[in-house]
C-alpha cells in the first residue's frame, strides 16, 4: 500500500494531492482497522485473485473531513496505476456498497470526488449514484462533488 500511496499520479485526486510515505501509510491502515472495531465497517484490501497481488483498497468510511455531509458513510477506493481501467474499482466498490446496505443496514451511501476526476465519477455512475452537491473540501481546499445512493435504489443498480 505504501508504494501505491507514494505514486503522485495515484494521489493526484486525494485531498491536496500529496503523496504519503510508509509511516503515514501505516498510520492510515491503523486508523482504518480501528474504524472496523468502532463502526462495524471499513476498508477491504483488493487483491488480484490469480496472483494474490495487492491492487489497492475499497470500502466504507465516515467522511469526517467533509462535515457538511454528515451523518454519512462514504464508499471509496484507491488502486495502483497498473490496475486502472480493468473494472476492478467498480467491481470492488459495488461489493462494498452491497455490504453496507445488506450487512450493515445502511440507508444511504455517498461518494466524494474532486471536480475533474472523471474516472471516479464514471465509477460512481456505474454504481447507480447521482450527484447531489458540489462544495469545497476544507482539508485540501479543492472543489468536490458528492454523489449518493439510497438502499432502495441499490436493489436495482448494483446487483
Amino acid at each position: 500500500m505504501a508504494a501505491i500511496n507514494a505514486d503522485p499520479e495515484v494521489m493526484r485526486w486525494i485531498r491536496d494531492g500529496s503523496v504519503r510515505d510508509e509511516q503515514q501509510t501505516r498510520g492510515g491502515i491503523q486508523a482504518w482497522e480501528s474504524e472496523w472495531e468502532s463502526q462495524g465497517f471499513g476498508l477491504f484490501a483488493v487483491e488480484i485473485r490469480s496472483t494474490g497481488e495487492l491492487a489497492g483498497f475499497t470500502g466504507l468510511s465516515v467522511p469526517h473531513y467533509l462535515p457538511e455531509v454528515l451523518p454519512a458513510v462514504e464508499v471509496g477506493w484507491r488502486l495502483g496505476r497498473s490496475h486502472w481501467g480493468q473494472g476492478l474499482a467498480t467491481e470492488a466498490a459495488a461489493a462494498a456498497v452491497r455490504f453496507g446496505f445488506e450487512e450493515r443496514g445502511l440507508e444511504r451511501i455517498v461518494s466524494i470526488t474532486q471536480v475533474g476526476n472523471d474516472a471516479s465519477e464514471r465509477i460512481m455512475t456505474k454504481l447507480g449514484m447521482h450527484p447531489v452537491r458540489e462544495t469545497v473540501n476544507p482539508t485540501g481546499g479543492r472543489r468536490v462533488r458528492v454523489f449518493e445512493l439510497s438502499s432502495d435504489q441499490c436493489v436495482t443498480t448494483t446487483r
